[in-house]
């Protein structure tokens, strides 16, 4: 996928809003017209939606047969509405929402002693099960290496010691775009979060 000007990251976040504000107040979808470069590429994307710097939601495609837009816009909604761990965001959140958007790279299989803590996000899958932590979460909680490969097992339903055993580690990294006046809140908030995403 190719980079992000400043621009195109800028129009990212104004879509989010966008999606988000109209999925909660049921206005439909936002216009996806004028959507081009790299945010026509297909690209896999995560939306995390925070209220007053606490974990409020957070979904989206580590792959994506669809624009990168389109993907960020159906993302935000979702985080928004269809988060299992949340109730639906109400209209009266909306004003203290704030929104983070993760622009994954592709997939590629690691070596457990190659993983860097705070670069790579990882998705560990065997079978059907699989489990993905974005690379903010490690750095997030104080997690080592091995103390990530084992929360991802156990988010995707697995023993924790899976990634020993055979189950598939794979990397990817990501571009966070967050809305520029809540990045002082999301950080002072995050060492107080008690949610992993």
């Amino acid at each position: 996928m190719s980079p992000l000007t400043d621009e195109e990251r800028q129009k990212l976040l104004t879509l989010a809003r966008q999606a988000l504000e109209a999925a909660v107040l049921r206005h439909g979808s936002p216009d996806m017209e004028g959507y081009f470069g790299a945010l026509a590429e297909n690209g896999g994307a995560f939306v995390t939606l925070r209220l007053h710097g606490e974990l409020r939601g957070c979904i989206g495609q580590v792959e994506s047969d669809e624009a990168l837009a389109r993907n960020v816009a159906r993302s935000a909604a979702s985080a928004a509405l269809h988060d299992p761990r949340f109730p639906p965001v109400t209209p009266a959140e909306l004003p203290d929402i704030s929104i983070e958007i993760s622009v994954l790279s592709p997939l590629a299989d690691i070596a457990p002693e190659a993983i860097e803590i705070g670069r790579h996000g990882l998705l560990i899958s065997e079978g059907l099960r699989h489990g993905l932590l974005l690379p903010q979460v490690p750095a997030q909680w104080g997690w080592d290496r091995e103390q990530f490969l084992e929360q991802t097992c156990l988010k995707a339903g697995l023993p924790a010691d899976a990634w020993r055993r055979g189950a598939r580690v794979q990397a990817f990294t990501t571009l966070v775009i967050a809305e520029p006046d809540q990045v002082a809140a999301l950080h002072s908030a995050e060492a107080h979060s008690s949610t992993p995403r």
